[in-house]
């Protein structure tokens, strides 16, 4: 799945998913993602990283203030157990499933294939399947091998492990996942950390799921979260929504609310295209992400094929974080941060008409109206308040 050095990679509908690669590129190693850099990379490590870590098993809670409290971890945490159940399943083979290895199968392929003679009936079926599992979005794209890791993590060593997928994969199924926004609105706290477990939970069993239905029509298909490929280029090319500066996948239902799965398969479907509805536009004119970062891991000015180090794809013009930076204030928080994602103008309910006005002016050339109408969009949520309105429900 390599390419060859010094040769045009863009394919023609690239630039309609705002995907611009240059001859620089080579496909990414997960050993060098900045969580996993943090197992390994000395210069990653330290005692914050893994206080960090095990703060997750509650070996390790800071007690300081509103959001960062025991209640808060223990939400945190237990929202995380479905996901952890599936990722440890595979420790003593070195497989991580869903972070560093795809998620093993729990059901063989039917031995007879059901005939598909419709692959745009099917993409039908398997999306209205997934909406049945409850994914939120789903869309459907071709396998792309530069978007497929150059080698995954053995994580009994940290090692490069082969990242092979079965012969005969031609699609991917991208499954995107809303998260709750009230609780988003609390970023940055332990609490808010809820938000982001509940939903890996929830992927992990809605990935499986759909899987074993696939495998059960006589297909191969594989599980993964945030193994074997990046998922925003192949959610960008699947029509689900576009990228932003501050590094998230803007979707017209949601905006960045969400996170994202896969499903790699054999199944014949139909592909859906690249829908550019003027995000970008917006994001050149709006800094609010980068203005409020409180590391100054987002960037300014247009999108460029610089890296700020190893953790970033190389040969991609498009907007890169700092990950060192972000990191580094994720493990002295001992939780993850997404204010970003908080104060970021298409964060929104879409199912309500005033943001479904403020999103049509953001994607026209009132931008610079939305933008202001923005101003005082995504203030924080105390902790504590969503705790009272959750015990009054």
């Amino acid at each position: 799945m390599s390419w060859s050095q010094n040769s045009p990679h863009t394919l023609p509908d690239d630039r309609r998913a705002g995907i611009d690669v240059t001859e620089a590129f080579e496909p990414f190693a997960q050993r060098n993602d900045i969580f996993t850099r943090a197992f390994w990379d000395p210069q990653i490590r330290s005692t914050q990283t893994d206080a960090f870590f095990a703060s997750y098993r509650i070996e390790a809670a800071p007690r300081r203030g509103d959001g960062f409290g025991q209640k808060d971890f223990a939400l945190r945490n237990a929202s995380w157990l479905i996901s952890d159940l599936i990722a440890n399943r595979g420790a003593a083979e070195g497989r991580r499933e869903g972070f560093q290895a795809p998620m093993a199968a729990d059901t063989p392929c039917a031995p007879d294939q059901i005939p598909v003679d419709d692959p745009a009936q099917m993409s039908r079926e398997i999306k209205r399947i997934a909406q049945f599992f409850g994914a939120s979005l789903c869309g459907i794209t071709a396998l792309d091998p530069r978007w497929q890791y150059a080698s995954r993590v053995d994580t009994r060593d940290m090692s490069e492990a082969p990242n092979d997928l079965p012969s005969g994969i031609t699609s991917v199924i991208v499954l995107g996942h809303e998260m709750e926004e009230d609780l988003v609105a609390t970023y940055p706290s332990a609490l808010a950390g809820a938000a982001t477990g509940r939903e890996y939970s929830h992927e992990a069993a809605i990935v499986l799921q759909v899987a074993a239905y696939i495998r059960n029509l006589g297909y191969e298909a594989i599980g993964s979260m945030n193994d074997t490929g990046l998922v925003i280029p192949y959610a960008l090319k699947a029509g689900l929504g576009e990228y932003a500066r501050n590094q998230m996948v803007i979707t017209p239902e949601f905006g960045p609310r969400l996170r994202f799965s896969k499903i790699y398969t054999t199944l014949p479907l139909a592909y859906d295209t690249p829908r550019p509805r003027g995000v970008r536009a917006f994001c050149d004119i709006c800094t609010k992400c980068a203005d409020a970062c409180p590391v100054k891991a987002l960037p300014y000015g247009p999108p460029t094929d610089q890296r700020p180090n190893q953790s970033a794809i190389k040969g991609v013009v498009k907007w890169t974080s700092d990950a060192e930076k972000c990191f580094g204030f994720w493990a002295k928080l001992a939780s993850d941060c997404a204010i970003c994602l908080r104060v970021c103008p298409f964060n929104r309910d879409f199912s309500r008409w005033h943001h479904r006005l403020w999103q049509r002016l953001a994607l026209s050339r009132f931008r610079k109206v939305a933008l202001w109408l923005a101003r005082n969009h995504g203030a924080r949520r105390k902790p504590g308040a969503w705790w009272a309105g959750a015990l009054k429900r």
